[in-house]
């Protein structure tokens, strides 16, 4: 039997901002949150777990506050977790996310039942991150409440399998929130992801190029030179396969071979090495081809809305010709 969580009919658009390392933080969650979008951030974007809690509270803080003020109910937040036994910081950022009652938890490089049942104990949410059916697979054995497909050409840590192929199988066997990832940077996007089968878009690079993003204006403008062709496929920055900008990996001097090498995955390395890495070599989807500028989130969201209506209403116009 179909389940699927009471907010995302709540939203302005179907839409979560996705947790970006180094990228996401509670000003760019409260604004998508405040606009209507589901604004998420990494736990591990914070240094200690004692500088999560402190995000944690300043986000619950702005939107109780937008809530009071305008009378208007904000999007939920999620939190994204590395379930990862390299991850140092796992129980006690878990532990948070129950004492704080965080409404959605992002789960990726990992699918456990016991932090699922952390979450489900207060009535959270859990979506995880997949590329393939066996992690689906695996996902909803631990009793996952979502799957975010992780499709070719997403920022960051990406699968390599066609979104319609990957929507299609999961859909098969898995009957809960489907979210869809990769290339998704406008309106029309979004309602092709739905036209897919998915219930929820899952944007990320797109996000990189708002106001209150923690981006550079480098990284950002590098972004909005950048091509399809322009993403570079690699394990070689954090052990996992994700996309990056080209010219980040060419600047920071790595050559064809180092691209081809693999590294020991050690998120215990996460806040030192790995941050050191990503602060130079820049992550980004092959969606960065048709971004072209940097808004503040409540425009972001305006022009989304706008661009996703008109798709939709030019979708119900074709039934006027096929079929025939």
């Amino acid at each position: 039997m179909s389940s699927k969580p009471s907010f995302v009919k709540e939203l302005a658009l179907p839409v979560i901002a996705a947790p970006m390392f180094l990228i996401s933080g509670p000003k760019l969650v409260i604004e998508c949150c405040k606009n209507g979008i589901v604004g998420t951030f990494p736990a591990l974007n914070q240094r200690t777990s004692e500088g999560f809690e402190e995000w944690l509270l300043e986000i619950k803080s702005a939107l109780k506050k937008f809530e009071e003020d305008t009378g208007k109910k904000p999007a939920p937040f999620g939190v994204n977790l590395i379930v990862h036994p390299t991850n140092p910081r796992l129980e006690a950022d878990i532990k948070l996310c129950v004492k704080h009652k965080v409404p959605i938890v992002i789960t990726s490089l990992g699918a456990v039942s016991r932090v699922v049942d952390a979450i489900h104990s207060y009535g959270g949410l859990v979506f995880h991150d997949i590329i393939k059916k066996r992690h689906a697979e695996k996902a909803q054995e631990a009793g996952v409440d979502g799957l975010i497909l992780v499709a070719a050409g997403a920022g960051g840590h990406a699968g390599t399998i066609n979104p319609m192929s990957l929507v299609a199988e999961i859909k098969k066997f898995f009957h809960r929130t489907i979210i869809l990832s990769g290339c998704i940077s406008t309106g029309r996007d979004i309602a092709s992801a739905l036209q897919m089968g998915a219930d929820l878009a899952y944007m990320g690079t797109r996000f990189i190029n708002t106001e209150e993003s923690k981006a550079t204006p480098e990284y950002r403008n590098m972004i909005i030179d950048a091509g399809a062709s322009d993403i570079v496929y690699t394990a070689a920055v954090s052990g996992v396969h994700a996309n990056f900008l080209g010219a980040s990996l060419k600047a920071a001097g790595l050559t064809e071979e180092d691209l081809k090498k693999d590294t020991k995955i050690d998120f215990g390395k996460e806040l030192d090495t790995e941050a050191k890495a990503w602060k130079t070599i820049w992550s980004a989807g092959q969606g960065s081809a048709v971004i072209e500028d940097t808004l503040p989130v409540a425009k972001l969201v305006d022009t989304l809305k706008s661009e996703f209506k008109k798709a939709v209403e030019e979708q119900t116009k074709v039934l006027d010709i096929y079929p025939k």
